[in-house]
């Protein structure tokens, strides 16, 4: 459970994909990504990162991926200062391990969840895996999760790991296309799918999730609704939660 005091709000974004396309491209949306965890801090009661923060991320033991010092130097002086900061680890940053909790500060959810907010019921996760078909994707989130594959990667030296690591991830943006665009209708969509199983079992007043790159705000029932939070490739979106109500936002395109 979140307690919310009078006047705090929670702040729900996703999908950074840090490092991609250029350094350049990286390097701004990361001031813009700061400059809006700065603006949410003067007022929130906790910030949720729903998943893909880098478009890669691997932890050696001893060696993490080189930069973003300002967007997690933020992340720990936001946390630092007592506000709660949940990360649920998405597919392009699964490989995480225990950097985030023990230097910057935040929670970290590799599974979605359920959270009790001002008497609301929230599932949040990042999205990925989830509802039916994908299945390819799901058997490699098996071998990418499992013990052994992690240690495997782990025994190749960061600079050709890390390196050929961003060449697939790279790859697999490419792959994507045009796909995440547009809505594909309650059918297609199978985070949709997913939300109508859960809600079979109980009821959320919101499910929330990113992975799927688009701002979708959609009515399941009179009293439930499913919000992908988008991306900050392309929209600079996220979700606010006030006590009462959730509100989808849009700043980019």
């Amino acid at each position: 459970m979140l307690h919310i005091q009078p006047g705090k709000r929670v702040y729900f974004l996703s999908d950074f994909h840090l490092g991609i396309p250029d350094r350049p491209s990286s390097l701004a949306r990361e001031h813009r990504v700061i400059a809006f965890l700065r603006t949410a801090a003067a007022d929130a009661a906790g910030i949720f990162i729903l998943g893909d923060i880098f478009d890669f991320w691997y932890e050696y033991r001893k060696v993490v991926p080189k930069g973003y010092v300002r967007l997690l130097g933020t992340l720990a002086s936001i946390a630092d200062e007592g506000i709660p900061i949940h990360f649920f680890v998405g597919n392009h940053d699964m490989w995480v391990r225990d950097y985030f909790q023990h230097e910057i500060g935040m929670q970290v959810h590799y599974h979605p969840i359920h959270m009790d907010m001002a008497g609301k019921r929230f599932y949040l996760g990042h999205g990925d895996g989830l509802g039916p078909g994908d299945h390819g994707y799901k058997l490699l989130k098996m071998v990418f999760r499992n013990p052994f594959c992690q240690w495997a990667f782990g025994m190749i030296p960061p600079t050709l790991g890390i390196g050929l690591a961003e060449h697939f991830s790279r790859g697999s943006r490419i792959a994507t296309g045009h796909s995440e665009d547009q809505f594909l209708g309650e059918s297609q969509e199978w985070l949709i799918t997913h939300c109508r199983k859960q809600l079979q079992k109980e009821h959320f007043d919101y499910f929330i999730f990113g992975h799927r790159h688009l701002p979708i705000d959609y009515r399941l029932e009179e009293r439930s609704r499913y919000v992908n939070l988008g991306d900050w490739l392309r929209y600079d979106s996220y979700a606010v939660f006030d006590g009462t109500d959730l509100t989808l936002h849009t700043q980019g395109a």
